[in-house]
């Protein structure tokens, strides 16, 4: 009799316990809040608002409406779930964004109700029957907006075929460990690009600067404190960059701030050389000080501003990781895995700085004369790394002559003029041969600088006249706003022809890359000569080049977007960052497929 009253009293507690569960799933109409807003002149985006913890079926959309005819919906893909209800399926988090072109029975505006069915579920186990809303929906007068962008991604969708498309959909789908480590191996690859490379004579001028009193420990402890101030920076700008679809490194490449880093640069190379030594005054050197001893006299904190804008100036190009966690940051609002994902992937490229650091104690001798000779040769490298800094906003005839004085006067400092001593030392004799090539290459520059040539690589090609020619110019149009793309696309298709849009700016170093060593292969440029050919050089980086860039949720240069004949992009086969001439060619070749 005591056992069946316990199982009466648990079953009226159970059954006593179901509505309060109820209560607490959301009605459907908050778990699930359709909006609807126009894209042009055909076609309408509804967006879903879901509430957390709540997904949506994303094969159980329809919509209907009595007024107009409705084409066929575009759905980005979704998250892949295994369904208690439907098995395997694809659902949307957070936010689905579908579009759906209309057949327009007007020129003039034109408004209608739409009816969109829609059925989602709870995490927690509830599921919802299909419901049904009513939208007001309005078209604008027909050609009175340029035609959408096309899609790309959206919710947890997974983007596009392209790299960085690919890579948002693996912070979409991976693990949160997983994630991490990807970037963390992507940043490793990175880090011996020319917006990466040259933070290493940076870091290893900031160690040779402690002189004699360098360790092995405190070398590291300042690579690490300078690879942390790079990190926080690239995350800090890469989730508001994905957040506001801006990226700051690009607004701060102009002359004035390029100028004054190549000038901190200068004055650090001249503490090399003995001229002074930086150092922050006693009484806030003792408050700043590190209770490790590592870093001694505030300067850690240096070190770390130095980081944070090396990170800021020294590498703004645009790379497939960093574009596809922009693009996961942008779409889902997630910046707490898009911003670990680039902390991962900027300790990553300070793999190699860090080794700097660790080697300090073995590379770098402990005291003598040795010691002065390698501060000066790390002086040496902060002033290239100044003219390097330079180079996109002065002529290329004043980077040979400044690289061609630094050189010549550099190899005089190493005998390279002087006559060896009978019985010299092979380490003597080494140097002096240094000196000699160094002496020999700035004596190129200088010569290739007034005989006409602008190449730095080859400076001497200018002499070589008829008897080898130089590559063909390819012939690109520029276009400066989205108005003179949307023309010059129309043209295009009128011709029949597929264009390649390429953006470019003159700060960036991988743009350069492609224009010297992939779009001056003949494979490529015979390739590329059957296409329309246009640029969007965003340099300045205005307001008409934020919109170019949103227009196709670019980030910054470099970038290249096909479009086939018809005038659409062709998904899935974007190029962000650097691709050799041989990877480059394979691309054009299935943009020409379709």
């Amino acid at each position: 009799m005591g056992r069946l009253l316990i199982f009466f009293a648990g079953l009226l507690a159970l059954l006593g316990a179901t509505p309060l569960k109820a209560q607490e799933f959301l009605d459907p109409r908050v778990a699930f809040q359709p909006s609807v807003r126009a894209l042009d002149d055909r076609t309408l985006e509804v967006r879903f608002e879901i509430a957390k913890g709540y997904y949506l079926y994303r094969d159980n959309f329809r919509f209907a409406s009595d007024a107009v005819t409705l084409g066929e919906a575009q759905r980005p893909p979704g998250k892949e779930k295994q369904d208690e209800t439907f098995g395997r399926v694809q659902v949307y988090y957070k936010e689905a964004l579908i579009r759906l072109p209309v057949e327009r029975n007007t020129s003039g505006p034109m408004a209608f109700s739409l009816q969109v069915t829609s059925q989602g579920c709870a995490d927690a186990g509830v599921c919802y029957p299909p419901q049904t809303q009513t939208l007001a929906a309005e078209l604008p007068a027909e050609g009175s907006m340029p035609p959408a962008a096309p899609m790309e991604l959206a919710g947890t969708a997974t983007g596009s075929g392209d790299e960085s498309g690919l890579i948002a959909a693996t912070l979409g789908k991976s693990g949160f460990w997983t994630n991490l480590l990807i970037f963390f191996i992507a940043g490793l690859g990175l880090a011996f690009t020319p917006c990466v490379f040259p933070m290493i004579p940076i870091l290893s001028g900031i160690i040779a600067g402690q002189g004699k009193q360098v360790s092995r420990g405190r070398a590291f402890a300042l690579s690490l404190v300078y690879v942390l101030g790079m990190a926080l920076t690239y995350t800090a700008v890469g989730v508001a960059a994905g957040l506001t679809g801006t990226l700051l490194s690009a607004a701060l490449q102009n002359v004035w701030v390029l100028s004054a880093f190549a000038g901190v640069f200068v004055l650090l190379s001249l503490s090399m050389f003995g001229f002074y030594e930086l150092q922050l005054p006693p009484g806030l050197q003792s408050k700043l000080s590190e209770e490790s001893g590592h870093l001694q006299g505030g300067r850690g904190i240096t070190v770390f501003l130095m980081g944070a804008l090396s990170a800021l100036i020294v590498g703004p190009c645009v790379a497939a990781p960093l574009a596809g966690a922009l693009l996961y940051i942008g779409q889902t609002g997630d910046a707490v895995l898009g911003g670990a994902a680039l902390f991962a992937m900027a300790l990553g490229m300070g793999v190699p700085l860090l080794l700097v650091g660790l080697s300090a104690g073995t590379l770098l001798p402990r005291s003598g004369p040795w010691m002065e000779g390698v501060k000066k040769g790390f002086g040496v490298a902060l002033l290239a790394t100044a003219v390097w800094l330079m180079s996109p906003v002065i002529p290329q005839v004043a980077q040979m002559l400044a690289y061609a004085l630094l050189l010549i006067i550099t190899a005089v400092y190493l005998h390279a003029l002087d006559p060896l001593p009978p019985h010299a030392k092979g380490w003597l004799r080494f140097w002096k041969g240094v000196g000699v090539i160094m002496l020999l290459t700035g004596a190129a520059l200088l010569l290739g600088a007034l005989g006409g040539s602008r190449d730095t690589l080859q400076p001497l090609s200018v002499f070589q006249g008829g008897a080898q020619a130089a590559p063909a110019h390819l012939p690109f149009t520029r276009v400066a706003s989205v108005e003179a793309l949307d023309a010059q696309v129309a043209e295009a298709r009128a011709a029949g022809k597929p264009v390649l849009l390429d953006f470019y700016a003159d700060w960036c170093v991988s743009c350069k890359e492609m224009e010297r060593f992939t779009f001056s292969d003949p494979a490529v440029q015979a390739r590329m000569g059957r296409f329309v050919l246009l640029q969007a050089d965003v340099t300045a980086n205005s307001g008409a080049d934020k919109a170019l860039l949103q227009r196709f949720r670019l980030f910054g240069p470099p970038g290249i977007i096909f479009f086939d004949p018809d005038g659409q992009e062709i998904a899935g086969l974007r190029v962000v960052g650097f691709q050799d001439a041989a990877t480059f060619v394979r691309v054009l070749d299935q943009a020409l497929a379709r």
